[in-house]
């Protein structure tokens, strides 16, 4: 079958590697030059199912008030005049309640461990390279109480069989010798073992390249997407600024830009951007980087090594579609690394970046057919898109394919009570 893959970032690639592995001719197509040059080019790099907490949660609506009088919180809103921004946020505060956290942290950790599972077996069969790290993450907590909440907030994911442990200052400096000079800085941590962390961009790209190398999938890159044509119940082609491209089945797979293709065929999809930042520092020798990823609970900013860089994230912000970014709105998230980590990288050298994520309101990601019997979607996967990509790929791969899913997909599918 033919089948055109829309978006070139890590859902997208993936999604191409498990179709062609089925036998499908894959095209696809995207408007950058390189695959993985928007939301997954400079991403936090964790692979995190130790980090799947749904982002609409009680405390949300408080944070982002008071960041619109403070503009260091790592959940800030900044208010513009698109509507879409409001209504996307009205429907977010309607998921900010504690049952709706919980069933959506649920979901979206049932896909991250099945995505791990499957990122394990994409790397097998290929051999891709991506400065992978393993031995798990850590989510550092500053004060007793904010520690002994953290851990009561990990049993959600305790529960559906993440392994966690819980470990004091001096078992989090002994796993993580970077941080022993800095470990008076905190009560404590929880360490999951089964996290990892990684070069999304690295993988994308080397996966893309295998994908036309071995599986014979067309990338056809500096190419707009314009319309999606439909004829009854299926569409027909992909129209483009470089001409038509006739199709079987079309998945959607461009992020932030989903919900606007999908309009033209009278789909509406709740995706709006939330805007991150990322600086990406040389270690260059230094022996005071750390090895393993984590998250700084108390300013939520995160650090991924890869190789000899080392990746500093920070930020959630509501503030529509732009991907400028200032030198002020890094330094909270720079004050913050250098005080965990002050020998380890040359703090003058970063690469600085801001990307948008592709959110739904309940931070869950939208998968399955839409409308017409040959669309399917692969969209909205918020701040965890990397962790979530090959479960994702490999789920689209099977609807396509018309077979079951090797998970549960409720709350995931588009249409489905969410």
């Amino acid at each position: 079958m033919r089948v055109a893959v829309l978006g070139a970032g890590v859902i997208g690639t993936t999604t191409a590697y498990f179709l062609a592995r089925d036998g499908h001719e894959v095209t696809v197509v995207d408007r950058q030059t390189l695959p993985a040059s928007e939301t997954s080019y400079a991403n936090a790099g964790l692979v995190a199912p130790g980090h799947a907490f749904a982002w609409a949660s009680p405390a949300a609506p408080g944070i982002l008030a008071k960041s619109l009088f403070k503009a260091d919180q790592a959940l800030r809103l900044k208010p513009t005049a698109d509507p879409r921004m409001w209504i996307w946020m009205a429907l977010f505060l309607r998921e900010c309640t504690a049952g709706r956290a919980r069933v959506n942290t649920q979901r979206k950790l049932r896909l991250c461990r099945y995505a791990v599972d499957m990122l394990h077996e994409v790397v097998a069969d290929t051999g891709v390279e991506y400065d992978a790290v393993h031995g798990g993450n850590l989510y550092l907590h500053r004060t007793q109480a904010a520690f002994d909440a953290g851990v009561e907030h990990m049993g959600i994911l305790a529960d559906q069989g993440l392994e966690i442990r819980v470990l004091d200052r001096d078992q989090v400096a002994a796993l993580e010798p970077a941080l022993k000079p800095v470990r008076h800085l905190f009560a404590g941590g929880v360490h999951s073992p089964t996290d990892e962390s990684g070069d999304a961009r690295m993988f994308t790209r080397n996966l893309a390249e295998h994908c036309r190398e071995r599986q014979g999938v067309e990338f056809r890159m500096e190419t707009r997407v314009l319309a999606l044509d439909a004829d009854g119940d299926r569409v027909r082609r992909v129209v483009t600024d470089r001409g038509d491209l006739e199709t079987e089945s079309v998945v959607l797979a461009l992020g932030c830009d989903s919900p606007f293709l999908a309009r033209g065929l009278g789909i509406r999809l709740p995706v709006y951007p939330v805007k991150g930042y990322s600086v990406t520092l040389p270690v260059d020798g230094r022996n005071a980087a750390p090895v393993l990823g984590g998250v700084d609970e108390a300013n939520l900013v995160a650090w991924a090594r890869m190789g000899d860089r080392l990746r500093i994230t920070s930020t959630a912000e509501f503030s529509g579609y732009g991907r400028d970014h200032r030198p002020e709105d890094f330094r909270a998230m720079l004050a913050a690394a250098k005080e965990l980590f002050p020998e380890a990288a040359d703090y003058g050298a970063g690469e600085y970046w801001a990307g948008l994520r592709p959110m739904t309101p309940g931070t869950t990601p939208i998968l399955g057919r839409a409308r017409f019997r040959n669309l399917f979607l692969n969209t909205g996967h918020g701040h965890i898109g990397w962790t979530m990509s090959c479960g994702s790929a490999k789920v689209t791969a099977d609807l396509v394919a018309g077979r079951p899913a090797d998970i549960s997909l409720e709350g995931l599918l588009h249409g489905q009570a969410r």
